[in-house]
């Protein structure tokens, strides 16, 4: 059965990488790509690297007609994706990619978020999109919300030492580095060449980082207490990847027979031998991220090192990933690309 797939938002980034990995899909087929801005063109004009595939024109997602679309992915902005999904027929299933159906509480939405939700009834059957961790909710569910590619990267680090107790709650330090990508398309004087490249620099410094929304409701989930993670990201001149270092106080060999142990059987998370530490070049274009524990000179503190693609892994692969087990799908069909290297 090939299922006809819409996405919405194909101008953007992530939107561009789900064109790349669904066109070696060996079930999906693009039936309608959504991009306001850019209606009327072709996506190998937008994305000359895509020009090779057979695909249809860009138009305006008021135009697409969604009788026989099986699934549909919305890779818009922030508080846009609510209104759009919330116009969408009831019956289609939907993997959202922006940050709006992320949070549970409308409260925390409208706290980090700096507004009303404008969707709250649909906020609440929203499924969270971390795969490796609610796979039997992703089956069932019509809208799964994929996860902040920075909020993922610290999870797959985080979540199972907490589950296992081997770390202090109290004690965490997450320092993150991302590539421009992880920024958007839109055009930004901060991103420009001149400004970015030859340094990088920390941003949304003590706290007021959006994505700590997902790490507050999440860790403290899996906990079953508040869980506060002091938490830095920081922007790199690089296209891609995100290379996540956590400060722990806990013994390395728990730390590392803990998450080996979590991710035996995880086709994607691959947790490296003993002392080996990851790089975000070994994962590029891939929807693999790779986890290296090392101990700190000091005893019972380790570190923690976690390198992903934040376009594949940490955004389009995620959101892959969920709408394979949404039509019953092997779940890596189109995801075990090579990564690219050099």
């Amino acid at each position: 059965m090939t299922h006809q797939i819409a996405i919405l938002g194909a101008s953007g980034y992530t939107g561009a990488e789900l064109v790349r990995l669904i066109a070696t899909h060996p079930s999906m087929q693009i039936a309608a790509l959504g991009a306001n801005s850019k209606a009327g063109q072709e996506m190998g004009q937008v994305f000359p690297h895509l020009r090779h595939l057979d695909l249809p024109g860009l138009v305006k997602i008021e135009e697409i007609d969604f009788a026989g679309i099986d699934l549909c992915f919305c890779a818009l902005p922030h508080k846009t994706s609510q209104e759009v999904i919330a116009a969408l027929p009831r019956g289609l299933r939907v993997v959202d990619l922006s940050a709006d159906f992320r949070l549970r509480d409308p409260g925390a939405y409208e706290t980090w978020y700096g507004t009303p939700h404008a969707a709250p009834e649909l906020q609440k059957e929203a499924v969270y999109g971390l795969t490796e961790f609610y796979r039997e909710e992703i089956r069932a569910a019509r809208l799964v919300a994929g996860t902040g590619c920075n909020a993922a990267t610290g999870q797959y680090i985080l979540r199972p030492l907490l589950a296992a107790g081997v770390i202090d709650p109290d004690e965490i330090i997450l320092d993150l580095k991302c590539g421009v990508s992880g920024a958007g398309r839109s055009l930004k004087e901060n991103l420009l060449h001149a400004e970015l490249s030859e340094g990088y620099h920390a941003y949304a410094v003590g706290g007021t980082h959006r994505h700590l929304g997902e790490f507050d409701q999440e860790l403290s989930r899996v906990a079953g207490r508040r869980v506060e993670i002091q938490f830095t990201p920081h922007l790199i001149p690089a296209n891609r990847g995100i290379l996540a270092t956590a400060y722990l106080r806990g013994e390395a060999g728990a730390i590392h027979a803990t998450l080996a142990a979590a991710y035996a059987g995880e086709p994607f998370l691959h947790v490296l031998p003993p002392g080996e530490t990851p790089s975000t070049r070994h994962i590029r274009g891939s929807n693999f991220c790779h986890i290296g524990v090392v101990a700190d000179r000091r005893e019972g503190r380790t570190i923690v090192i976690a390198a992903l693609d934040n376009l594949t892994k940490g955004s389009s692969g995620q959101a892959l990933q969920n709408a394979n087990l949404m039509l019953s799908e092997r779940e890596d069909a189109g995801l075990m690309l090579a990564p690219v290297f050099p």
